[in-house]
């Protein structure tokens, strides 16, 4: 069995949004429905959502060349 590239980018958003919250990731993969499709890939049905309102976001003069940017909508 495989990751896809969507299950991988799943589980960096679970790792993400319980950095984010300061909250334990593990209610967030419990909560994920893995899907494997006739080729043995492994899918999330149900991808966790991040928000970023309420998070105040960092002055672009005051980054350096480490610090990572999250875009805007």
């Amino acid at each position: 069995m495989n990751l896809s590239n969507q299950a991988v980018g799943a589980f960096m958003m679970a790792l993400q949004k319980s950095l984010l919250e300061q909250s334990d990731i593990v209610p967030v993969l419990k909560e994920m429905d893995l899907v494997v499709d006739d080729g043995g890939t492994l899918s999330v049905a149900n991808p966790p959502i991040v928000s970023l309102e309420g998070v105040e976001l960092a002055d672009t003069e005051t980054l350096t060349d480490s610090t990572v940017l999250i875009p805007e909508d």
